[in-house]
Order: C-alpha cells, then structure tokens, then sequence
C-alpha cells in the first residue's frame, strides 16, 4: 500500500491533519519524496494570518451616494473594505453612501456588517465629512464612543470608539481617527495627545490606536516639525507605518499621510510584527491608475492583531511537531 501526502492536497486541512499525514507516509513506508519539514510552518503561517485580526483605515475621498451608486466605484470600495474586521473611512459625505454599501456587503460576504458614525464635522457647509467604522458585528463589538468636544482644536474633531473582541489577545482597545486639515497638520497631530489623555481618563483603557489621514508627510510636517508634536517626541507612542511610505496613488506625490500609532508597550505586544503596511489595491486589484484614482488618491493602510485562542491552538501543534521532526 502506497500513502503519499501532496502540499496542494493538504493545504485545505489543519496544520494537525497535516502532521498525522506525515507521520502517516512514515509508518506505511510511502517511497514518495517526502514534503520538506518547513512546509508545516508554512501552513502554520498561514492559518495564523487567517486567524488575526485586521485593522484598516482609508480616506475614501468625498464617498457620498454619486460615488456609491457608481457599480464599479462601489465595488472596489466593498473589496477594500470586506478585507478588514474594522475599516475607518474617512471623508464620508452622506449616511446614504455608507447604507448602500452595508447593504452590498451584507448580501455578497459571509460576515455581517454593522457601522458606527461620527456626526458631520466640518467647519464648510460644503465639506463635512463623517468618520465611519465598519465592523464585523461577529468578530467584535462597540462598547463606548465619544466625540471630542474642542471642535476648535481640530477641523473634524476626533471621534473616539472603544471596541471589545474575543478574537484578539488585547481585548479592549480604542481606535481614534484623525482626517487632518493638512495646513494645521503639525498642530492636530500634537493635540491628539490631549485627546488621548481624556478618553483614557473616561474608559479607563491605555489600548489607544490612532489611525487616519494625518497629513504627516512631505510639505505638511517636516523633521523639524516632530519636536513639536508629543506623539512623536513621547517613547509610549509607536508609529507603525514609517516616513518613507507612500499612501497615495498619483505619480505627483510620494508621501506618507496615511498613519497607525498605537500606544504603550502591552498593544505594541499584540500586534503582528511586520503586519503594518499599505495595501495597495490598484496593484492587487489590477486596476487601472485612472480607475483607481476615481475611488481615491489614497491607499489604505492596515495592522494585524494577534489572536488570543491562536496562541491556545498553536502551542501544541508545534510541540507535535518538534516531536515530528525529532523523528525525521
């Protein structure tokens, strides 16, 4: 009797099936190649991926219900979007854009999808903007939210939610969502630090993350400007996507708006080494850059949580395979 194990066969299993399928090939005396031992890692890696949790925020660019009725335009906003577990959309224009999303959302993926909404901030009848996060309501839940109140401080002041989540090892974290006016870029950015004193001080929870188009980049915030900003100048604070990144599509600019910064050392602990990036969905989507640049001259950038029941399931799975490869 002959037993061979393929890669491509097994790659739908467990990474224990995947291990009892090697063992297997062993004790029946398969005369097939044996799979190299990295590929349970492989796997491994895989299904840690999967089983994390992701974290995006996106300038959608004047989103309103022209842009959402648009099949195509909505499409790709529904593709960005379906990748996360949280997404933060930025310039939300009117409630109508993001209700037609939901609804293509919650009738084409497998999860559900609810969304929380700040009110129309803005200080131009013709530019109020809304930060909206869309959740998957399986995944995590919305256990606070607050709007900052010193709308002079900021043109679209932060709104603040505080959400609860078995799936990942922090649990409770805050997300605060910043869409800067890009001429008062230096100084909105220092004052979110006064934001996270007050909504630390009201949830009791330092898991604060800071996500949006900041406008910390090129013209807006030089080096000399970062001793004036203490999220910068404050070691507590981690900034997760770096200087040299562009989050933009046009060929006109090279910058790094678009930014993650969590705080303190116990969040910085939960989150997936190297997780944080751009997601360049022009490239993966294999979209033109004109029909890319319709949704937005932004990319969207992302961070990955660690999953709390991941570090359950994966210790004795990788004691069963040391013990395996031991054997080899």
């Amino acid at each position: 009797m002959t037993f061979t194990c393929s890669f491509a066969a097994v790659f739908h299993f467990s990474c224990l099936n995947y291990v009892l399928c090697l063992l297997h090939s062993r004790t029946m005396g398969s005369s097939s190649p044996r799979l190299p031992p990295f590929s349970f890692f492989i796997l491994l890696l895989e299904v840690v991926t999967a089983s994390e949790f992701t974290i995006c925020a996106y300038n959608a660019e004047r989103f309103d219900e022209a842009k959402a009725s648009d099949f195509r335009l909505l499409h790709t906003v529904n593709r960005i979007v379906s990748r996360c577990d949280i997404c933060l959309l930025q310039d939300v224009v009117d409630s109508k854009a993001i209700e037609t999303l939901l609804e293509s959302l919650n009738r084409y993926d497998s999860y559900g999808y609810q969304s929380v909404s700040s009110e129309s901030l803005g200080n131009s009848p013709d530019d109020m903007q809304k930060y909206v996060f869309i959740y998957r309501e399986q995944n995590v839940n919305v256990t606070g939210k607050h709007q900052y109140q010193n709308k002079t401080a900021f043109l679209r002041a932060p709104f603040a939610v505080q959400f609860q989540s078995e799936k990942t090892a922090i649990g409770s974290f805050v997300l605060v969502p910043l869409h800067s006016d890009a001429l008062q870029a230096v100084q909105e950015i220092d004052r979110l630090y006064d934001v996270f004193e007050e909504v630390t001080e009201k949830w009791n929870n330092t898991n604060v993350m800071f996500l949006g188009d900041f406008h910390a980049s090129c013209a807006y915030v030089t080096r000399a400007d970062k001793k004036n900003i203490r999220l910068i100048t404050n070691s507590s604070f981690s900034w997760l996507i770096g200087d040299k990144v562009d989050t933009t599509i046009s060929s006109d600019t090279n910058c790094a708006f678009d930014r993650i910064v969590v705080h303190g050392e116990p969040f910085l602990k939960t989150i997936s080494p190297f997780s944080a990036k751009v997601f360049n969905y022009m490239k993966d989507f294999k979209l033109p850059k004109r029909e890319a640049l319709q949704v937005s001259n932004h990319l969207p950038v992302e961070v990955r949580l660690k999953s709390s029941a991941l570090l359950l399931q994966a210790t004795p799975l990788l004691i069963l395979a040391q013990s395996f490869l031991s054997a080899l």
